[in-house]
C-alpha cells in the first residue's frame, strides 16, 4: 500500500523546525504546499496502479520541488 513520503526525515529536520521557518518564509510555504500536492499525486498514481512511466514522471516532479525546498532552507 503506497504511503506519503516523509519529507521531514529526508530533510533531517523536525516538523516543528520546518513549520516555524514556513511561517516566516512565503516562498518556503508555497514550496511545501506544492510538495504535499505532488506527493499526494504520486500516492494516488501508485494506488491506481498507473503506468511506471506516469509514476516516474510524478516522482521526478516531487523531487524537483524537494530540491527547491532544500535550496530555500539553505538560503
Amino acid at each position: 500500500m503506497p504511503v506519503p513520503h516523509d519529507l521531514y526525515q529526508d530533510l533531517k529536520r523536525s516538523k516543528e523546525e520546518i513549520q516555524q521557518k514556513r511561517t516566516k518564509d512565503p516562498l518556503l510555504d508555497s514550496l511545501l504546499n506544492k510538495y504535499s500536492q505532488a506527493d499526494a499525486e504520486v500516492v494516488k498514481a501508485e494506488e491506481a496502479k498507473s503506468s511506471d512511466e506516469q509514476v516516474t514522471k510524478l516522482k521526478a516532479k516531487r523531487l524537483e520541488v524537494k530540491d527547491k525546498i532544500v535550496r530555500q532552507l539553505g538560503s
